[in-house]
């Protein structure tokens, strides 16, 4: 069956800020408190969706969740009207109004995990919204994505939006930013790799950050997607890689089709794993492993290589976007060069410039859920989700007027910043009606 894939990318809030919420993710933390720029951010994003849809793809986006997140600071015995609750949360627990403000939503490989009809017994489209158990500004996302999935795609004879695994240490998942299917052609069966951080095995202090996925997460998920159970790998995450700031395996691995980018630090007993995703995908599957020599673990996290998109064009080829980062480093330009030059399907690297959301810790492939659909499943999506030059220019317009310059930490306390940012999802909504 023919399908293609699209990428369904999260429109970056008007909160969007530098929190430093997220350990050991080191760009979030390194710049902790800095001055953030919204209007930049949310633009820089779109700019991005429209070198993807200039490429020939179709290219979707994933609105901003309502932020503040009142109910989570009643929970934590705030009171009064929305202004007092702010208020007075900024005076006393700045750290959980940060946790309320965040955009962190705007990375939708966290958004879910997603298996296509070509995989699933029921030969339906399965998405589970991720739970984000490892971290409490994240776990404020679980319910509104849910929402968003359902509402994008609604239609049950194509799609199933399960719940997100039960809120528990046991069951955390990060979803698609630690899973990737590859496949010879998008409509056909493919195998599903699941990269987990901790498994029964796993010991308290083993790590110096949390391992955010675990195996029973990884488990569960691919027994409610009904996949065959010969086409599923699961890989552990490497506890050096995880230190090194590789928190996600989308830090150190890009999967595309028949294609597997993988830093050859990035799993324990990685030869096991490549020969298991080997056996299990058959002949035609190319991996290409990075050496340490070719881009260390330190650099392959500060320039963000492997979290770039590796996308299948219309003529078949394939085509990396990377972040500037990449551009500016020379170790990664070289090997970047190198891969392009080489006996491969990849012939050319495109950059995009992302620095507002690197510096909070995400790239280009941080930005984007991925979904293959049918030419059915896709006339099921509503189209207003979906990225045109009208909806581009349109999109950009409503930035431009809702979204403030500058961000500071100690904006959050004014109550007109939450009053902007119902305002322009208030705006939003309406746009996404039209």
């Amino acid at each position: 069956m023919t399908a293609q894939e699209v990428n369904f990318d999260g429109l970056i809030g008007p909160t969007h800020h530098y929190g430093g919420l997220s350990e050991g993710n080191l760009a979030s933390q390194q710049h902790r408190h800095q001055v953030s720029s919204p209007r930049k951010a949310a633009l820089q994003g779109l700019a991005k969706m429209k070198q993807v849809a200039d490429l020939g793809l179709v290219q979707g986006f994933i609105p901003p969740q309502r932020r503040p997140d009142l109910a989570y600071l009643r929970r934590q015995g705030f009171t009064g009207s929305p202004g007092e609750i702010v208020a007075a949360a900024y005076r006393g627990r700045p750290d959980l109004l940060s946790n309320a403000y965040s955009a962190s939503s705007m990375w939708t490989a966290n958004a879910a995990t997603v298996s296509p009809s070509a995989d699933c017994q029921d030969g339906r489209v399965h998405f589970t919204p991720a739970n984000l158990q490892s971290m409490p500004h994240r776990q404020l996302e679980a319910e509104q994505t849910t929402a968003r999935l359902r509402k994008i795609f609604h239609d049950p004879t194509h799609f199933v939006v399960h719940d997100p695994l039960p809120a528990e240490a046991a069951l955390s998942d990060e979803g698609a930013a630690n899973h990737t299917r590859f496949c010879a052609a998008y409509g056909q069966p493919g195998v599903e790799l699941f990269v987990y951080g901790r498994d029964a095995s796993t010991l308290p202090g083993q790590t110096k950050f949390v391992a955010r996925q675990t195996k029973s997460a990884s488990q569960q998920i691919a027994t409610q997607h009904l996949l065959n159970p010969a086409r599923c790998v699961f890989a552990k995450q490497s506890p050096q890689a995880i230190d090194a700031g590789v928190f996600h395996n989308d830090v150190i691995a890009v999967g595309n089709q028949s294609v597997h980018l993988v830093h050859a630090g990035a799993f324990v007993d990685q030869p096991r794993v490549l020969d298991q995703l080997q056996s299990a995908y058959g002949p035609g599957l190319q991996t290409i492993e990075i050496e340490e020599s070719d881009l260390s673990l330190d650099e392959a996290v500060q320039t963000y290589f492997f979290n770039s998109q590796l996308l299948t064009l219309p003529s078949g080829k394939m085509r990396l976007l990377c972040p500037i980062e990449c551009q500016t480093s020379e170790r990664a330009r070289q090997l970047i060069e190198k891969i392009v030059a080489a006996d491969n399907p990849i012939d050319a690297c495109q950059f995009a410039d992302l620095r507002e959301s690197m510096q909070n810790g995400g790239g280009p492939a941080c930005l984007r859920l991925r979904v293959v659909l049918t030419d059915e499943q896709l006339a099921a999506v509503p189209s207003g989700y979906l990225l045109t030059d009208q909806r581009y220019e349109q999109l950009c317009a409503w930035v431009n007027r809702h979204y403030r310059e500058h961000l500071a930490i100690a904006d959050l306390a004014d109550g007109a910043l939450l009053d902007e940012a119902n305002a322009a999802l208030d705006d939003l909504d309406l746009l996404l009606t039209c």
